[in-house]
């Protein structure tokens, strides 16, 4: 078990290595006095209103995994799971390598007494909640590439025919985790509602940010382009989708959403900036929960 489990580990470092070594050659390639400009040109209020939707956006997911979990017993009251959340949050951005967000709120979870099995498939399905919001955005992304024959795009499905079979297979294994919530649909869309915040939130973010570059994309084709890297991100070849974010973002709004690369690359890297920030009230519960992890393995 341990050997393929190392061989993922170095595949993920090489992978953020070679990110954002593509990351600083796209940035090398344009003009830093065009990028100082771009940063520049943004007023501050827009700093602040993309920073409050994050944050706001980051207690619509707190929220959606509350509702999954107010089923269990015994029950967690809404600061213990936002404490979790925001622990978890900033444990998958700042010690991605060590340990990762679902593990510390799972540990959290057992540490208040949830029961194990029950924690871990609300995680599971707060995943899938995720994912199937940005499904919904997915069409208005998928269209724009056609249209413009992203050609790396077309070549993935075409490079694995494998593909379409182990994303049935993994479905059908996820899918089982849905059990217990099949019998409580009211929690599962409720969750879904909470998704939808949280993607309203982040796709204002970034019109914001975008049009305090001088720049402007219609809000339903920003929110297409951040599903394709969305999902672009779940693919285990990054730690945390570090790099692999930044770069696929630039590119792709760069080349779907018609702006120019220097607004598309401070763009990815502001929303990095902000996903990092919002999660900084973490830093107060990780502590806590890694303590207490680690006295029960010892």
């Amino acid at each position: 078990m341990k050997a393929p489990r190392s061989k993922a580990t170095w595949i993920r470092w090489a992978g953020t290595l070679l990110t954002l070594l593509l990351l600083g050659y796209l940035a090398a390639q344009q003009d830093w006095d065009t990028l100082r400009a771009s940063f520049r040109q943004i007023e501050v209020w827009r700093w602040l209103a993309a920073l409050g939707l994050t944050l706001l956006s980051r207690l619509a997911v707190a929220l959606r995994w509350h509702v999954l979990l107010a089923s269990a017993q015994p029950r967690l009251r809404l600061s213990q799971s936002m404490r979790l959340t925001f622990a978890g949050l900033f444990a998958a951005n700042f010690l991605p390598t060590t340990i990762g967000g679902d593990m510390v709120r799972l540990a959290g979870a057992v540490q208040l007494r949830m029961d194990a099995a029950l924690s871990t498939a609300s995680l599971v399905a707060d995943r899938l909640i995720g994912m199937a919001g940005m499904t919904l955005a997915l069409p208005w992304g998928l269209a724009r590439a056609l249209d413009a024959g992203m050609p790396v795009l077309q070549s993935t499905f075409l490079s694995f025919p494998g593909l379409f079979q182990k994303i049935r297979v993994f479905a059908q294994n996820l899918l089982q985790h849905f059990c217990f919530w099949a019998r409580k649909p009211d929690s599962l869309l409720i969750s879904l509602g909470f998704t939808l915040i949280h993607m309203a939130c982040l796709f204002s973010s970034i019109a914001i940010l975008l049009e305090g570059q001088g720049q402007s994309i219609p809000w339903l084709t920003i929110a297409g382009i951040w599903s394709l890297v969305y999902f672009i991100t779940l693919l285990p070849v990054s730690i945390n989708g570090l790099g692999l974010q930044e770069v696929s973002s630039t590119l792709l709004y760069a080349h779907l959403g018609g702006i120019s690369m220097e607004a598309s690359l401070t763009l990815a890297v502001l929303l990095r900036a902000l996903q990092m920030l919002a999660s900084l009230p973490g830093a107060l519960f990780v502590p806590d929960i890694l303590a207490a992890r680690e006295g029960k393995t010892q």
